[in-house]
């Protein structure tokens, strides 16, 4: 299927690893031209490079921290235009609810949420003018199960279905369509991390501490396993494409089934 992705410019916030990645190097390969970011220049320019090979697209880089106003802005200054933003910048933690204080409230907030708001507030004006857009926010079905072990992180992921909707609502009748996505649990570069180094600590094996995950944790899970970056990136390509002019304002999730609800 061609997503008639060719001409579009993309911007996908942390995409040098993981679900992010994914989505750049997919929409790379249906022909975008997408703008890779992350924290340090070296990241970048290896994922940068890495698409490039692999998709012969057309791939930039902007190296920053995307929750800073500061870099956002310049991103915007550098690439004019953008037609597609997908905001995937994300951090999550494990840590019990009486052990958060403060500040890491704030930080959840300002780099789960705030990053994605200042972005789509940037790109707007363009995407108003050419009657076309998409904005699509990577949550997660944290936002709507909110996981025990990291309330904070799930606090953020239901915030950003509140912002999309009302973005959504805010762009109606125009040709711009704002979205969230929500991921279940995936083995992305952070997630896979957390749990070799669980298996490492405990003695078990990686795949033992996959089973249990979905035993204990979440049972709930239809696929009992961890979705992979790739299978998140083709629902987001789908999103950002026209052929989804008609999809807007909602939360499509890619859960792999852990949420229990037909709706």
């Amino acid at each position: 299927m061609d997503l008639q992705l060719k001409g579009k410019l993309a911007l996908v916030s942390g995409s040098t690893a993981g679900i992010g990645h994914a989505i750049a190097h997919t929409l790379a390969l249906e022909g975008a031209t997408v703008i890779v970011n992350g924290r340090t220049q070296a990241a970048v320019d290896q994922a940068v490079e890495r698409i490039r090979a692999e998709t012969r697209g057309t791939v930039h880089g902007h190296a920053g921290d995307m929750s800073q106003a500061a870099v956002a802005e310049e991103a915007v200054r550098r690439f004019p235009g953008i037609d597609i933003l997908v905001n995937n910048l994300g951090i999550f933690e494990a840590k019990a609810f009486e052990d958060i204080p403060d500040a890491d409230w704030t930080r959840f907030f300002e780099v789960n949420v705030l990053s994605g708001v200042r972005l789509a507030r940037l790109v707007l004006p363009a995407m108003r003018l050419a009657n076309w857009g998409r904005i699509i926010f990577i949550s997660s079905e944290s936002g709507v199960q909110i996981p025990t072990e990291m309330i904070h992180y799930g606090m953020t992921k239901t915030a950003q279905l509140a912002v999309s909707r009302g973005l959504a609502e805010s762009v109606a009748g125009t040709g711009i369509t704002v979205n969230s996505v929500l991921p279940g649990p995936t083995r992305s570069r952070g997630a896979g991390d957390f749990f070799d180094d669980l298996a490492r600590s405990s003695g078990k094996s990686p795949e033992q501490i996959e089973a249990e995950f979905f035993e204990h944790v979440r049972p709930s899970s239809l696929i009992q396993r961890f979705a992979t970056p790739q299978e998140v990136a083709s629902l987001v390509a789908y999103v950002a494409s026209p052929l989804a002019s008609a999809t807007t304002g909602a939360a499509l999730r890619v859960d792999g089934g852990v949420v229990r609800s037909a709706f």
